[in-house]
């Protein structure tokens, strides 16, 4: 099977809008918001590690340094593509930017891997915030320099805050929108003021931000694509590569940061290398022949089935199944709204009917899945079963603007009998078509305009086409015309971001603390916006206060209460067709790597920051060469 994927990891909430250079995810102030000096911060106060710890608990803080670690893209970020790039800027809409750049710039602050949402001092030392929240101040380290040694000063992070803000990707314009400024008063303070009533997470997404040199984008234009070498202040730095086939990051050895309590025992590996491929046989094939070292498996095929080639028996590959501890978010196939055929929530749901993922999952994906029903899949932000009375005191506001269903069980996708073509629920998807004024004529659907009902499903990947072919057979039965289109990686880009599509899939993962990326995802605002994550174009009003619900949040419990009457009222809205979610992940690996025993739950699975070149294992004649 293939599962679309941790390869889309689009991150919502505090813990950032994409999981690539936002391992320094934002949060608010420990100890909550006062004129008090913190070495760290957290969405509600809370910290781990107090001021002057060493290291993280999880890094091995004796690991060595050096060698190799390759692999396939596995997760991407705005104009990121998992199988081409033809941009060094990863930052904007134009372009197809290259998996892994992001490693190459520094931040404000550097995410714990071991903490839902906490950070501590990377670029920044410490932050101060003011009493009403809308000021933070951030004390720069003196020793923080660029790769060409000039120093990285409060003035570059002031121009790289502004210069996202008004130039880059829309999504990282939607989360900045509660910026108002960012100012350098002296090369050692920068002060960021937001507007009242900000978005929780905003100041903690701004601190997860890169940092740009100011003075090297005064002779360079920020918002074009180029392949010129940026540059950059983070722990590596771009080094060969080959546009559109892969790219190598070189660790940058004297690196600034390298032994600050964030960064010891990180970034390991003297060179990272991104292999890029059009066709994931192709790079299963690449990996058997040791073009690469790393895969984390999304086929259940492939996994099932194709893990018996010579250096898997003779113990040279090693398989792991790691456990995955975070909210996984929604997989599904997206119904543009915008389109007219998609308009009427019956039609929804009729496709959602029309679906049989039980036959799916054991014929195609060797029974590896589970059915996603929520976008808060596999968290305890997911609701279940009937509103509790705080639930409730939220939805009672909405009464009458929500379907009826919101107060009681939340919706879940038909379990079918899983025979392909469960005629029950063929049964109930024509009714529901009949009743939204979609008749049928001589076989063939028509919507209320008269115009024949077509859908065309739009991916990149051939690898998908097994999962298509039994669903777009199912809508033929009930009249309706539908084909697969497959385009190569850069007109599906361009084609999502102008949403130009009838119906795609795509992968979002929840942070454990969500808060403004919601709105980039689900907003009324977000519809309108090119390029932005709201491919369904949702635009329900209801769901926009719910997000304000959950983004001023107070405490924990406070957010997992408005989560579940948000997720009440998504559901209800029918704007997917669920697909699939697993919580483990399947990797395997030439047997040259180590990781610590126990990675931390936050960081996945740690690769490539975590993990190091073993020489034992290198050495070894048993082992891979």
């Amino acid at each position: 099977m293939t599962a679309l994927t941790r390869r889309h990891v689009l991150v919502i909430g505090s813990a950032a809008a994409a999981a690539g250079w936002a391992r320094a995810v934002p949060a608010i102030a420990a100890g909550g918001e006062s004129q008090n000096e913190s070495h760290g911060m957290s969405a509600f106060g809370d910290l781990k590690y107090s001021a002057g710890f060493q290291r993280f608990d999880y890094v091995n803080i004796e690991a060595p340094k050096g060698g190799l670690f390759s692999t396939i893209p596995s997760s991407r970020m705005l104009n990121q593509s998992f199988q081409t790039f033809n941009s060094l800027n990863a930052f904007i809409l134009k372009g197809d930017g290259a998996v892994g750049v992001e490693q190459t710039f520094t931040t404000l602050m550097a995410r714990a891997g071991d903490e839902p949402d906490a950070m501590y001092g990377l670029a920044a030392q410490a932050v101060t915030i003011s009493p009403d929240g809308l000021t933070y101040r951030f004390r720069m380290r003196p020793e923080a320099r660029f790769h060409d040694g000039s120093k990285l000063t409060a003035q570059d992070v002031a121009f790289s805050l502004n210069v996202l803000k008004e130039k880059g990707h829309p999504i990282v314009r939607q989360q900045m929108r509660d910026v108002i400024k960012a100012e350098a008063p002296d090369d050692a303070t920068v002060v960021v003021t937001f507007v009242e009533k900000r978005g929780r997470d905003v100041p903690l997404y701004v601190a997860g931000l890169p940092v740009f040199s100011r003075d090297y984008y005064s002779k360079r234009a920020f918002d074009e694509s180029t392949l010129d070498i940026p540059l950059g202040s983070g722990p590596y730095k771009v080094g060969k590569f080959e546009a559109g086939r892969y790219i190598e990051y070189d660790r940058v050895k004297d690196w600034w940061g390298k032994d600050l309590p964030v960064s010891r025992g990180s970034y390991n590996f003297d060179t990272v290398r991104y292999e890029f491929y059009r066709d994931r046989d192709v790079a299963f094939e690449g990996f058997t022949g040791r073009n690469y070292l790393y895969r984390e498996e999304f086929t259940a095929r492939v996994w099932a089935t194709r893990y018996d080639f010579p250096a898997v028996k003779d113990g040279r590959v090693k398989r792991e199944m790691l456990p995955d501890e975070l909210p996984s978010g929604a997989q599904g196939w997206f119904l543009n709204m915008r389109r007219d055929q998609f308009k009427d929530v019956r039609v929804r749901e009729a496709l959602i009917q029309a679906f049989d993922f039980q036959w799916t999952n054991k014929t195609i994906m060797y029974g590896a899945y589970a059915r996603t029903v929520s976008p808060f899949q596999n968290s305890d932000l997911m609701a279940v079963g009937k509103p509790s009375p705080e639930e409730l005191k939220l939805l009672e506001p909405f009464r009458g603007k929500v379907p009826d269903e919101v107060f009681g069980e939340p919706f879940v996708p038909p379990v079918s009998d899983g025979t392909g073509q469960d005629r029950k629920l063929l049964r109930k998807a024509a009714e529901l078509l009949r009743e939204a004024g979609c008749p049928i004529k001589d076989g063939k659907r028509f919507l209320p305009n008269g115009k024949e009902f077509r859908i065309e499903f739009l991916n990149y990947e051939p690898s998908f086409q097994p999962h298509h072919a039994p669903y777009i057979k199912n809508l033929a039965t009930l009249g309706i015309g539908a084909n697969l289109r497959i385009v190569d990686p850069v007109q599906y880009r361009a084609r999502i971001d102008d949403f130009d599509f009838d119906i795609a899939i795509e992968r979002f993962t929840m942070s454990s603390t969500p808060g403004d990326g919601l709105r980039t995802f689900f907003s009324s605002q977000a519809a309108a916006i090119k390029g932005s994550q709201n491919l369904a174009g949702i635009a329900d009003p209801v769901l926009d206060a719910l997000i304000e619900r959950i983004i001023a949040a107070n405490h924990r419990d406070e957010l997992r209460i408005a989560c579940h009457a948000f997720d009440r009222v998504f559901r209800a809205g029918r704007y997917w067709v669920p697909q699939w979610y697993r919580d483990t992940h399947p990797i395997a690996y030439w047997d040259v790597f180590s990781h610590p025993p126990k990675l931390p739950k936050y960081s996945g699975v740690g690769v490539p920051d975590l993990w190091w070149a073993d020489p034992l294992k290198a050495s070894n004649p048993g082992q891979a060469k």
